[in-house]
């Protein structure tokens, strides 16, 4: 190595400190645990669509348009805020007519548009969709239940976590002959996911002509999970 390189090299080296290393007087204990806590889903996110076929692309459109502007008159008529309303998917699709030995010739064509729609108030949310169906929604996906501000169901979890972690190492301590001196660290992993994919909580009850579509919200759990580290002694 040239001087120059190693009088360099040697100047940067004096300029950084050597960091001391902890000597733990004691024996580490690493614990992962998962708290748990339970919350009824406050939200119902479900999809209402309209689907129209007619034998000209423009008046596929024009039919849809119209049938989708009774839903969202019905939602705005139910007090759904149009924060809760966003348009999720428009697609216009030519519909085919198949035969032997011959070119596909096109027959019509087939209009779609959904909108997905956030029910703050669950209990409210299967008259509303019997309402939307009622002015014209003829596909209807969900619903995905969640809540709002799981912030406090996290914290509820996260101390039941905590509690789960220190009785382990007391557990430990004692099969070892040892106490639990102190938290050394606390990591924290994973907190609340919605779940994914519409749930089965949409049931019809057919009561004389009347279908009557009522959401069970249930619970959900809320999860985190924690790593702690403890010292023993």
């Amino acid at each position: 190595m040239p001087i120059f390189a190693m009088l360099a090299t040697a100047a940067v080296a004096a300029q950084v400190p050597a960091q001391p290393v902890a000597i733990v007087d004691g024996t580490i204990l690493d614990v992962t645990a998962v708290g748990k806590t339970s919350q009824a889903p406050d939200v119902a996110t479900i999809s209402a669509g309209v689907v129209t076929q007619a034998a000209s692309a423009e008046a596929a459109l024009a039919s849809n348009a119209e049938r989708v502007r009774r839903v969202l008159a019905a939602l705005k008529a139910a007090r759904v805020a149009d924060r809760d309303i966003q348009t999720s998917t428009i697609s216009l699709q030519p519909q085919y007519r198949y035969g032997e030995n011959v070119p596909p010739v096109i027959t019509g064509y087939q209009a779609s548009n959904s909108v997905s729609i956030r029910f703050r108030d669950v209990a409210r949310s299967g008259a509303i969709l019997d309402a939307l169906v009622k002015v014209g929604a003829n596909q209807i996906d969900g619903p995905n239940l969640s809540i709002d501000k799981p912030e406090a169901a996290e914290d509820a979890a996260r101390t039941d976590a905590i509690a789960k972690a220190r009785a382990r190492a007391e557990v430990y301590a004692r099969a070892a002959g040892l106490r639990v001196d102190r938290i050394l660290s606390i990591t924290e992993g994973g907190g609340y996911q919605p779940p994914i994919g519409p749930m089965p909580a949409m049931a019809m009850r057919m009561e004389a002509k009347a279908a009557d579509t009522a959401i069970v919200p249930g619970e959900q759990d809320v999860r985190v999970t924690t790593t702690v580290r403890f010292l023993l002694k």
